[in-house]
This record gives C-alpha cells, sequence and structure tokens, in this order.
C-alpha cells in the first residue's frame, strides 16, 4: 500500500467522492425481525443483493426459526469502504477489489489482516471482467482495447481514484498494452491517449452507466461483465450491444464480515452465516442469472453457454498485488495522477 502521504492523499480524494455518492438503501426482511445486518457493498451489485438477501432470510428462517433482516447501502466501493471507517455500522462488505477492504484493516482494523483465509477462493464468492457496451451497430467499430485510444472515440470510464470499476479498466488497458510488448512507458502514453477520449469521470460504476444509456454521452461504455449484460439483455436493449475484447482483467469482488461492527452489535453468527451463504447452490444460482460467473463448478456448467471464453489476467500476474498496483497508480502522484495533469 502507499506510504503515510498517499494514504492522507487516497483519505482526500475518497471523502471528496462522498460528496458524490449516491447511497442506496434497501431493507429485506420483517421489520419484527431477531436481526438486522447492513450489507455495505459497490454500485453495481443493488439487484443481485436484492435478490440475495430475499433467499437467505428465507433460507435462515426455515434452517433456525429466527427473521433476519437486510439492509443494503450502495455507492462507489472506496468510496463505500471510507464510509465504514468512517462510521457507517456496516455488518458486512462487499466490495468489487481488495484494497478496498485492506482500507479497513489498516484504518482502525475493522477487519484482521487475514480476511482473505476465512472463506474459499480468497473470500471472492464469483468473478467478471471488464468488457465493453457500444451504441447499436458499433458506428466507431470498437473491437479491442486499442480502439478506445483512436482520436474521434468517447470513452466512459468510472473515475479510478474512487471506483473499483474504473481501477479494473485501467488496469486492463495497461496490461492489454505490456502483454502485446509493450513498455511501461508505452502503457502509460496508451492511458493517456484513453483517458484524453474520456469526457465524464462518474465516481462509480452505475453513475457512468448512467452516463452512458440514459445521458447519450459517448461511444462506447467500459464497466463490468455483469453490467453490460443487464444492460444488453434489458430494457433499452436494442439501443447497444455488447463487445467482448481478446484480453481483460479478471475481477474477483472479495466479502468479509466487519469484525469490529459484528462483535459491537452481537451480529457475528448471523453475518458468518449470511457471507457463507453465497457460496450455496441457491446464492450462486441467483449469481449466475445476474451474469456474475458462478464459484460452484456445477452452477457454472449449468450457465456455460450464457458465459462467453475470454482469455483473463490477474492484478497479481501483471502488477505483482493489489497493493503494488495501489501505489504504482492510484496513490498521490502515481500513473494515474500523471494521466489528469495530462488532460487539463
Amino acid at each position: 500500500m502507499a506510504g503515510k502521504a498517499g494514504k492522507s492523499g487516497k483519505a482526500r480524494w475518497l471523502a471528496a467522492g462522498m460528496t458524490a455518492l449516491t447511497l442506496s438503501l434497501g431493507c429485506v426482511g420483517s421489520t419484527w425481525a431477531d436481526t438486522s445486518l447492513l450489507n455495505v457493498s459497490y454500485d453495481v451489485t443493488r439487484e443481485l443483493y436484492k435478490d440475495i438477501n430475499t433467499s437467505f432470510v428465507a433460507a435462515y428462517k426455515q434452517k433456525t426459526g429466527e427473521t433476519v433482516s437486510i439492509r443494503q447501502s450502495h455507492g462507489a466501493s472506496s468510496a463505500q469502504a471510507l464510509s465504514v471507517t468512517q462510521g457507517l455500522q456496516a455488518d458486512v462488505v462487499t466490495m468489487n477489489q481488495p484494497n478496498d477492504i485492506d482500507l479497513l484493516v489498516e484504518r482502525g482494523q475493522f477487519v484482521p489482516a487475514n480476511w482473505r483465509a476465512r472463506l474459499p477462493n480468497d473470500s471472492a464468492p464469483y468473478t467478471t471482467t471488464m468488457v465493453f457496451l457500444v451504441r447499436k451497430g458499433n458506428p466507431k467499430h470498437i473491437k479491442d482495447w486499442d480502439d478506445l485510444a483512436k482520436p474521434g472515440v468517447q470513452v466512459v470510464i468510472a473515475n479510478p481514484k474512487t471506483s473499483g470499476n474504473g481501477r479494473y479498466t485501467y488496469l486492463a488497458a495497461w496490461g492489454f498494452r505490456k502483454q502485446h510488448g509493450g513498455t511501461d512507458a508505452q502503457a502509460l502514453d496508451f492511458e493517456k491517449a484513453i483517458f484524453r477520449n474520456v469526457p465524464v469521470l462518474d465516481t462509480g460504476g452505475r453513475g457512468a452507466t448512467t452516463t452512458f444509456t440514459q445521458r447519450n454521452i459517448g461511444d462506447v461504455l467500459v464497466t463490468f461483465e455483469n453490467e453490460v449484460a443487464l444492460i444488453d439483455t434489458g430494457v433499452g436493449a436494442d439501443s447497444f450491444e455488447a463487445v467482448y475484447p481478446s484480453i481483460s482483467l479478471l475481477a474477483e469482488p472479495p466479502v468479509t464480515l466487519v469484525d469490529k461492527v459484528v462483535d459491537k452489535r452481537g451480529t457475528r453468527k448471523e453475518a458468518q452465516a449470511y457471507l457463507e451463504y453465497l457460496y450455496s447452490p441457491a446464492a450462486q444460482e441467483i449469481i449466475a442469472q445476474h451474469h456474475l460467473r458462478p464459484r460452484d463448478a456445477g452452477v457454472l456448467a449449468k450457465h456455460a453457454n450464457e458465459f462467453r471464453p475470454l482469455k483473463t489476467f490477474t492484478v497479481e500476474q501483471e502488477f505483482g498485488s493489489w497493493q503494488k498496483a495501489q501505489q504504482t497508480h492510484f496513490s498521490d502522484g502515481g500513473t494515474f495522477d500523471q494521466i489528469i495533469v495530462d488532460r487539463k
């Protein structure tokens, strides 16, 4: 992770992101519930957790006889993590990249440093990746990452400073250039060319989707595969189409209970059951139905024809670790800051 200056800077830009944060709260379960939980999550999982929560509440009631209610809070992932450190009483966090949970380790030890080892697959119950959404007919002929750097192409990307969605996009583009023989200097120039084509930097992924689909800004939206599939198969699908690049970054969104909160509120048992439920066949089926790639081999096989084969690489393979990627690219003075200066 970044040093003290980087951490201070991170706090500043996260706090700034909070001013634009749209906090969406929902509740599933009886108002007479024995226990309530708050799931603080990133902003393109509203629909996913609405369905998972309903399923969990019913399953937990049948198993234990107890009624649990689940509230949801959604926003840009990194801003959400900061809100927990500033007092938002999250029993569980379901983020889109590990750095946002590591922040909870650093800022007051809300979770232990070994949080990844507490659940299967490094505490990531599903995977996804970054793909493109273009306007019907793909008028700019966008096929791969290098097309995003061409003059005259408007690219909608969430802000990597406030959004894990934007961070994945940035790292995917960097890795694409490196995997095609580029140097770090060439990868930086590639990113500069892409971000010169970005008309607006929304704080989160759902905001970027709104910019592209409702405000009609941009020629291509880069976002998570599940978000693209949701649009490509939903209302307004006739206006858009999905494009899969030749290679992309594997996203493994992690989850954990927030020890400091659950021990204070006495909700550890219910919070742990909730997170373990995410790995159950029932929850994995819901995950697949929301166009996220389940970890359960049987569920994944059942939906195999719905997920296009795609070559991916991981942050660890290309950047060493999330901590190194954060320090090099997103801390104060990192490569992304150089790109923003170049845009001005």
